[in-house]
C-alpha cells in the first residue's frame, strides 16, 4: 500500500465520529419509574437512580464520581460535563485515558471516530489508528496531544504536583487555547471541581511528561501519588456525609474508597460512605477491586451498606439513564455547591 492509499483508507476510516448523548435533551423518568417494579438488573437500575437523587437531595453530602474505562471515547463525554456545570458532582477521580487521552485531546479539537471490532489491527497499526473496541482514534493526534502535555509542563514551576494541581492547569491552558469549549478539564476548571487521576503517568499525559523529564533532567516536575491521595483524605475529613458514584472500577475506586481507611489511618474518626453505587461487568468471583462488591467494601470500613447498589451493565447503557433521571428530577437546583 502506497502513502496514497494510506492517506485515502484512513480518512475513510475515520470519517463518522462520536456523537456524545446529551441527557438534557431526554428524560428517562418513565422508564426508571417503570422499572422500579421490574426484577434483575431493572431493578437494580431503578434504585441506583433513586440513590443518585438521595445524594443530591442531601445538602451535607459531597458526591465523588469515581470514573474509569473508556466511556468518554464511547460517547459520554457530555454527561461528566453536565454533571459539573450543574452541580452533579463534587469531586472527580478518573484514570489518566479518561481525562488525557479522550476529553483533554477533544478539546483540541480531536475526534473519535465510529469504528469496528472485527477490522485487521496490523491495517490499524500501519495507518496509525488506534483502536478502543469499535472506537478508532488518531495515533498523530494523540501525540500532539502528548507534546501539549510537555509543553504545559514545561511552563511550570519545576516542583512535585498532585496530578489536581497539573490538571487545573491544564484546565487553566484549555480557557484560551482549546478547540472544544465543552470539555470536563475546562469545565471543572472553571467550576471548581477538583480532579485526581491517581495513575496520572498511565496516559498521554505520560508520555508527554517523560519527554519533559528527559529535556530536564535537573530541573522538573513531577506527579505526587501520595499527594492526591492525602488531598482526597482530606476532603474525606472535612465532608458531613459523603456518596461515591463508580463507573468501572480499578485505580480510581479503591482510590476513593481507601480515604475512608486513611483518615482512620490519620486518627481521624470519620464515617463510611452514605451512598454508593458502582455500574461494572466485571465477575465478583476473582476478588479484583473492580468486581469487588460494595457489601464486601463494609468488611474494610470504606462503605456503609444502607444506600448502595451494584448494577451489572455496560456503563453506557446505564450511565444515561441514571444521570438522565437525577437531571430530570431536579434536586441539583437546589444550593449544595461545595467548595
Amino acid at each position: 500500500m502506497n502513502l496514497m492509499q494510506k492517506k485515502k483508507l484512513k480518512k475513510e476510516l475515520l470519517k463518522e465520529p462520536i456523537r456524545h448523548i446529551d441527557i438534557k435533551k431526554i428524560d428517562t423518568v418513565g422508564i426508571i419509574e417503570a422499572m422500579k417494579g421490574m426484577s434483575f438488573t431493572a431493578r437494580d437500575l431503578a434504585r441506583s437512580s433513586e440513590i443518585y437523587e438521595k445524594m443530591l437531595k442531601d445538602k451535607d453530602c459531597v458526591i465523588i464520581l469515581a470514573l474509569a474505562g473508556s466511556t468518554s471515547a464511547a460517547g459520554c463525554m457530555q454527561i461528566y460535563v453536565d454533571m459539573v456545570k450543574n452541580k452533579m458532582v463534587d469531586v472527580i477521580v478518573a484514570t489518566g485515558a479518561s481525562i488525557v487521552d479522550m476529553d483533554f485531546f477533544e478539546a483540541l479539537g480531536f475526534k473519535h471516530y465510529k469504528g469496528s471490532q472485527n477490522i485487521d489491527d496490523k491495517v490499524l497499526r500501519n495507518l496509525y489508528v488506534d483502536r478502543i473496541y469499535d472506537t478508532y482514534i488518531d495515533e498523530e493526534q494523540l501525540q500532539y496531544c502528548d507534546d501539549t502535555i510537555e509543553k504545559i509542563a514545561g511552563g511550570l514551576f519545576p516542583k512535585p504536583y498532585s496530578s489536581r494541581e497539573f490538571i487545573w492547569e491544564m484546565g487553566k491552558y484549555l480557557v484560551k487555547n482549546s478547540k472544544k469549549k465543552d470539555s470536563l478539564v475546562q469545565a471543572a476548571y472553571e467550576n471548581n471541581v477538583p480532579i485526581f487521576c491517581p495513575a496520572f503517568s498511565d496516559s498521554s499525559a505520560g508520555f508527554g511528561l517523560v519527554k519533559h523529564q528527559v529535556k530536564n533532567p535537573e530541573k522538573h516536575l513531577s506527579i505526587d501519588s501520595v499527594k492526591d491521595f492525602l488531598e482526597l483524605t482530606e476532603i474525606k475529613m472535612k465532608a458531613k456525609e459523603t456518596g461515591i458514584l463508580i463507573v468501572g472500577g480499578g485505580v480510581p475506586k479503591n482510590f476513593v474508597q481507601d480515604t475512608v481507611v486513611c483518615a482512620e489511618v490519620l486518627g481521624k474518626d470519620v464515617p463510611m460512605h452514605k451512598y454508593a453505587v458502582q455500574i461494572t461487568v466485571a465477575d465478583v468471583r476473582d476478588g479484583a477491586c473492580s468486581s469487588s462488591t460494595l457489601k464486601e467494601a463494609q468488611s474494610w470500613g470504606k462503605v456503609d451498606t444502607a444506600h448502595e447498589q451494584m448494577v451489572y451493565a455496560e456503563a453506557t447503557l446505564a450511565l444515561p439513564l441514571i444521570v438522565s433521571y437525577a437531571y430530570r428530577k431536579g434536586n441539583w437546583k437546589k444550593e449544595r455547591k461545595k467548595k
